[in-house]
């Protein structure tokens, strides 16, 4: 028997079994799941009013709300396509996603509709934006306040489009080493199969009250609207990450989950050493960006009381493919030892191969030294990137996806990031291409050469460096770039810090050694850990 696996089936689940349960915990909105799925129906009902079709993309620009976690099953319903937006992005950034994925709706939130105006007239596929909590600000023109039009639509069920597990279900911009983003596809099939392994992994459950930390926009939330609402358990939503915020909403609502980048996690500790909270539940904290030091796990699971779960993935992959929890064969390993496995990228989830191989394909040594780029497949790998078929060929070779990332593999047959492949720099769990921010560098007249390259950073992991060849008889400030280039990206892109060299160390053919460049800046950092 042939059941297509579509991520509708989730919220029907949930729906049968915890109708009456709390499904989202919306600052001073609580609704269950009766309610949830009552709001899904009529945002369907609105989004056939305006002629949406299976296929059609509806792009969301919204933090971690209630009208974000019921967009992706609304949207669903009609076989449309989710495309999520990064909040942190700039408008022209907004412009190019919107343009390039064709979407056909926008909803906003209305905390970031400023970032819209300056492009309007340049959007050539959305025909409507709708506004989460319009009614709190001036809308322009046509614009729609979500809320009243929304309750003009029947909570009834909606007589869903026709799915199949193959069709697109999200289309996801992520940062590479060229300047534009690319729309990574995910199929039903990839988030549904992702969702049943990670579920798994994390030990999800009908009990678990989850804060939704790590944003929606992020590759789904690592997927989070779908397997926690599989399984029934609360959503509690989260606008902006304030440490006060989160431990209060911890404290308030009973919270046993959360998914963050490990500069939130750095943040919260800081936070309760600061304040010596006493916090009495037991919380698993889902960690992935770049891999922290074991003293940092240690703190986490002693001086909070926490379980740490390290966890690996990309956009490209659903995203999660590996997990750093100690298997049982391994608990009787020195503590020490225990701690600096839960500090990998870990081993592969059900249903997940993955390897580290070098350049001639070959499987590096289980010796925690041999370095190669980590390769995986699995059912979560995408469909390919949007309208970009080069992209998709060199990063899906031979059935593989090839990450970018390089490794190593210990005794225990656990991962370990040691490097980037690409120059992309991950600060605060958000991917930053380098070419893009020299672009900017560039535009300087000051400018001769430019380099950007990741340097270590207490709060933030990594982030941009700049190193610059100043132009003959030119002269510019470190201030002055860094000012130069926040006003033309995103403030996490910018560099935070400059240096001014007389050249740029390069290859025979003239491309810049940026493994030499950023050497200098992480080789203390190695010899501390």
């Amino acid at each position: 028997m042939y059941v297509p696996l579509v991520l509708t089936q989730f919220l029907d689940r949930a729906v049968k079994l915890y109708g009456t349960k709390t499904a989202v915990i919306d600052d001073n909105r609580i609704v269950s799941y009766a309610d949830l799925h009552d709001r899904v129906n009529r945002l369907a009902n609105g989004l056939n009013s305006l002629d949406i079709q299976k296929g059609d993309r509806i792009a969301y620009l919204a933090p971690n709300t209630m009208e974000m976690l019921e967009g992706f099953y609304g949207v669903f319903q009609l076989g449309a396509v989710m495309v999520p937006l990064n909040v942190r992005l700039m408008p022209e950034d907004y412009l190019f996603i919107l343009n390039h994925s064709e979407s056909s709706l926008l909803f906003v939130d209305y905390e970031l509709y400023s970032f819209i105006q300056p492009i309007r007239q340049q959007l050539k596929t959305v025909r409507k934006i709708i506004v989460h909590g319009g009614n709190k600000i001036d809308l322009y023109n046509n614009d729609i306040d979500y809320e009243s039009w929304l309750s003009t639509f029947s909570h009834h069920l909606f007589s869903r489009t026709e799915l199949d597990e193959t069709d697109l279900a999200t289309l996801l911009y992520t940062s590479g080493t060229t300047g534009d983003p690319k729309g990574v596809m995910l199929s039903h099939r990839s988030n549904y199969l992702h969702a049943l392994w990670t579920m798994h992994h994390l030990h999800v459950s009908d009990r678990d009250v989850l804060l939704h930390i790590l944003p929606m926009f992020h590759v789904n939330g690592w997927g989070s609207p779908f397997y926690y609402t599989a399984n029934g358990a609360t959503h509690v939503t989260l606008r902006k990450v304030k440490p006060e915020t989160i431990f209060d909403k911890i404290q308030q609502h009973d919270v046993s989950i959360m998914h963050m980048a490990p500069t939130v996690l750095n943040a919260l500790l800081q936070y309760h050493d600061q304040h010596q909270l006493n916090l009495k539940q037991k919380i698993r904290v889902v960690i992935a960006g770049s891999a922290p030091p074991p003293s940092f796990v240690s703190r986490v699971e002693k001086d909070l009381g926490w379980e740490f779960i390290q966890v690996y993935g990309m956009t490209e992959t659903s995203p999660l493919f590996t997990t750093s929890q100690i298997r049982v064969h391994h608990q009787h390993l020195p503590e020490k030892i225990q701690y600096e496995i839960k500090a990998k990228a870990g081993y592969p989830m059900i249903g997940c191969e993955v390897k580290v191989v070098t350049e001639n394909g070959e499987e590096v040594k289980p010796d925690g030294k041999e370095i190669g780029e980590i390769i995986t497949r699995h059912n979560g790998v995408m469909d390919g990137y949007w309208k970009n078929k080069d992209a998709t060929m060199a990063a899906i070779r031979n059935g593989w996806m090839y990450t970018g990332d390089m490794g190593t593999i210990d005794e225990y047959g656990n991962i370990e990031i040691v490097d980037r492949k690409k120059d992309i720099i991950i600060s605060g769990g958000e991917n930053i291409s380098s070419i893009e921010v020299e672009g900017i560098l560039y535009e300087h007249p000051a400018v001769m050469e430019a380099a950007i390259v990741a340097i270590p950073h207490e709060k933030w992991g990594e982030t941009p460096h700049a190193i610059v060849v100043v132009s003959e008889g030119k002269s510019v400030t470190e201030e002055e770039l860094i000012q130069f280039t926040r006003e033309r990206v995103a403030h996490f892109k910018a560099p935070t810090s400059v240096s001014f060299v007389d050249e740029l160390p390069k290859t025979a053919s003239g491309k810049i050694q940026k493994v030499q460049l950023r050497n200098q800046f992480w080789e203390s950092t190695r010899k501390i850990n």
